[in-house]
């Protein structure tokens, strides 16, 4: 399974204007712990189905998703809700800091 990459064009449909809550990750190909990271969003993206899509942006791609989320440690991952402000963590350590980071907002 792999995440769907998103951009600038379709932000808002994907991310802003999603039923589900979206889990977004910030990161880039040159990073090594974002690529470390890849395998355990995939697992996430895979064991949530259906309750929370996730998405990844390329701040090298889309530069102005970065600056517009303030985005200045990769990874970063936000969560968005149904136009709520979004959550952050920044660079986590294990998938269970992730899964964690999800139940305290609402995901289960």
């Amino acid at each position: 399974m792999s995440v769907t990459a998103i951009g600038k064009v379709n932000f808002d449909k994907e991310v802003l204007q999603s039923e589900l809550p979206v889990l977004v990750d910030f990161w880039a190909p040159w990073c090594g712990y974002c690529r470390r990271l890849n395998p355990v969003i995939d697992q996430l993206d895979a064991a949530y189905e259906g309750r929370l899509s996730i998405r990844k942006v390329n701040i090298d791609e889309e530069p102005e998703l970065a600056d517009t989320y303030e985005v200045e440690t990769i990874p970063t991952l936000y969560l968005f809700q149904k136009g709520k402000a979004p959550v952050s963590v920044i660079a986590p350590q294990a998938k269970s800091q992730v899964t964690d980071w999800l139940k305290e907002n609402g995901v289960d």
